[in-house]
């Protein structure tokens, strides 16, 4: 089948279209990413996004209107991907969305009972006449799991390593981890759940710090000019969220605008330069992830495979090489997929699995009682071809 996934991510930097031919069932999965694309958002819709994120912000008739245009987006990038890849809309099969994080819901116990994505899936079927499979964390969540990280199941699938332990380190706004015994390894089970913040604290300080002139540390140049505050960054790592046992998740709703505001004022009243506060919030997500490791990792974990726009940040990569020693840190790149299109390719391959009716995650990785099958479906104009299809296989 020839899938379209769609993800916008934590840092609403924009919409990742990952346009896949997958083939096969778990055992003998086979993906094969055909393009990749990244549509960045103009200014106005990012901000539309993380204003709709802030509970200070935030309104109903602004969601609801934002559902709407935001899956108006989405469908344009489709198309434009497809162009881009010479690929005719006739032979896409599904799409598969993610869509936009704009809550997740914590209970101060860890249990989550509920998480918002928005993007009106009924748009994008009908503007590209795909059928389309959305809503992937709530049956997970109705099941009593964290409906997160959705992305370990693939990793369970495609990169578990023969003979030893991985870990696959996202570092997106938030950051999240899944350990993977190896294939050798029949008994141990998989372990996933969010490290913490990843960009997402960083990113708003940088846009703050310079008046909105940076959206973000390029290249970790003004990390690279400061001198971490050991005692800032002691007070930071006793938030309660590093301490609770997996399976957990977070997002904007506690590491957010609201969040990095408060930092920020924290950070002025102990005289911090704004390098010495950017160096701070990078070495708090470097030293989460590895802490996080520390704490939970079920065995030695020989490689780390590093994913997301935080490995663009050389200054945070160069504590991660350091504080997740003897770790062989790699890339996406180094085990043959693309860093920059996983997250969207991992839509995909759930939209593909639920397609054929099989469960797309672990209970191990969400804490839910059972697996489920994940997703709506939205049905598109091939949606009876579709079926045929089915029904002959």
């Amino acid at each position: 089948m020839i899938v379209a996934g769609l993800m916008s991510g934590t840092s609403a930097d924009g919409v990742d279209v990952a346009l896949c031919d997958i083939r096969g069932a778990p055992g003998n999965l086979q993906v094969e990413l055909l393009h990749g694309a990244t549509f960045a958002y103009s200014p106005g819709m990012r901000q539309r996004i993380l204003s709709s994120c802030d509970p200070a912000e935030s309104r109903i008739d602004a969601v609801a209107a934002l559902h709407v245009d935001l899956a108006e987006v989405f469908a344009r990038c489709v198309l434009a991907a497809l162009d881009q890849a010479g690929i005719p809309l006739a032979q896409v099969d599904l799409i598969g969305s993610h869509g936009q994080t704009l809550w997740h819901n914590v209970l101060p116990s860890g249990q989550v009972n509920a998480s918002l994505q928005i993007v009106e899936a009924a748009v994008l079927a009908e503007r590209s006449g795909v059928t389309t499979i959305s809503n992937f964390r709530a049956r997970d969540i109705a099941a009593g799991g964290q409906g997160a990280p959705l992305t370990s199941y693939v990793d369970w699938l495609l990169l578990r390593h023969p003979s030893h332990w991985r870990a696959v380190q996202n570092i997106g706004g938030m950051g999240n981890v899944t350990f993977l015994p190896p294939l050798a390894d029949s008994s141990s089970q998989p372990i996933a759940f969010d490290t913490g913040p990843g960009n997402a604290l960083l990113d708003i300080a940088v846009a703050e710090l310079t008046a909105g002139a940076l959206q973000y540390d390029r290249d970790g140049a003004l990390a690279a000019r400061g001198i971490v505050n050991e005692d800032w960054l002691d007070e930071l790592l006793r938030h309660p969220y590093y301490a609770r046992g997996y399976p957990k998740t977070t997002g904007r709703e506690t590491f957010g605008s609201g969040a990095a505001r408060r930092l920020l004022r924290a950070a002025s009243e102990r005289g911090l330069a704004p390098a010495e506060i950017i160096a701070t919030l990078t070495a708090l997500t470097a030293t989460n992830i590895a802490d996080a490791y520390q704490r939970f990792a079920p065995a030695p974990i020989a490689e780390v495979i590093l994913g997301g726009g935080g490995r663009h940040n050389p200054v945070m990569v160069g504590m991660l090489r350091q504080y997740l020693a003897p770790s062989a840190l790699l890339t996406h790149e180094d085990i043959g997929m693309d860093s920059d299109f996983k997250e969207a390719l991992v839509f995909a391959v759930l939209a593909y699995e639920s397609w054929h009716g099989r469960t797309a995650t672990l209970p191990a990785f969400t804490g839910a009682a059972r697996a489920a099958v994940l997703g709506s479906i939205t049905p598109g104009a091939n949606y009876a071809q579709l079926l045929r299809r089915a029904w002959l296989e």
